[in-house]
């Protein structure tokens, strides 16, 4: 007997890729539950379901930096509460977090079946009465035109937003004239693709090798990272997605001259817009 949810709820994450680095990814979350009907003829009221499986993933991978522990360059370690990740490939990165502020997989590149795996292990050792098991998959949105990735972190957030590397996949429209500019918007995407947005004021060090590192402190405790500059979009304001859409409008009315409206997303289903 099998029990399923399409669309659960949305996995939001950043990736280390060695590769590109930061990545930032959102995907929908679809459940099926495997079990014995119970005797009030349900495997599981479908309002437990939610709550369950999404506080699992929250309290698990969700607004994570995933890093493949076997990667070459990678290095992971752990003391009293608080992580340190190193990789020097494709560039030189460094992140200190609380632990939970990390997703380390056994792997030597994350892939989406792995954060599966990972995901499902988490679900199946709290499993409900009369589920047996759970399966997971894991949907991208379908983006025809401009998108990009992007990892963050919100300092004021009261929730794991604050943490410093988690990302988004968004959508981006540029709009100019009541149309929209597809060819802005190609430039633009290519341009955030894989970029850490910071907030200016949370920058301590800029080094002469280029090198910038950022340090706040949120409820969950402190967080450093440190990055290549061109690897990086440096905003004087917090880094939301309505700051976020108000800067990329106004760079793209002082790059154009033309007034501009931006329409960006944060993941799948939600986002801001803004006019300069």
């Amino acid at each position: 007997m099998a029990l399923f949810v399409n669309h659960l709820t949305h996995l939001d994450v950043s990736i280390w890729s060695s590769v590109h680095g930061l990545t930032g990814m959102s995907w929908r979350v679809n459940a099926t539950l495997e079990g014995e009907i119970g005797a009030d003829g349900m495997l599981l009221d479908f309002g437990e379901v939610k709550p369950w499986i999404k506080r699992v993933l929250d309290d698990g991978p969700d607004h994570t930096l995933l890093v493949p522990e076997q990667a070459e360059g990678v290095s992971v370690s752990s003391h009293s509460g608080t992580c340190l990740f190193e990789a020097s490939t494709p560039y030189p990165f460094q992140m200190e977090a609380p632990s939970q502020a990390l997703t380390a997989l056994p792997t030597p590149e994350v892939s989406e079946a792995d954060i599966v795996a990972h995901c499902e292990a988490l679900l199946n050792a709290r499993l409900p009465t009369n589920v047996t098991g759970v399966r997971l998959t894991l949907e991208a949105e379908h983006i025809e035109g401009a998108e990009f990735g992007y990892s963050h972190g919100l300092k004021r957030h009261m929730g794991n937003c604050q943490r410093i590397a988690h990302g988004h996949r968004s959508r981006l429209e540029i709009h100019q004239h009541g149309e929209r500019v597809p060819a802005l918007e190609q430039e633009w995407s290519n341009w955030l693709q894989h970029r850490y947005l910071i907030e200016a004021e949370d920058i301590v060090e800029a080094s002469p090798d280029d090198r910038v590192t950022c340090r706040y402190r949120a409820a969950q405790g402190e967080f450093t990272l440190s990055l290549p500059k061109a690897a990086t979009a440096i905003l004087d304001t917090p880094t939301t997605i309505e700051n976020i859409a108000r800067w990329i409008a106004g760079q793209v009315a002082q790059q154009t001259g033309e007034p501009t409206r931006v329409v960006v997303f944060e993941g799948i289903s939600k986002g801001a817009t803004a006019d300069a």
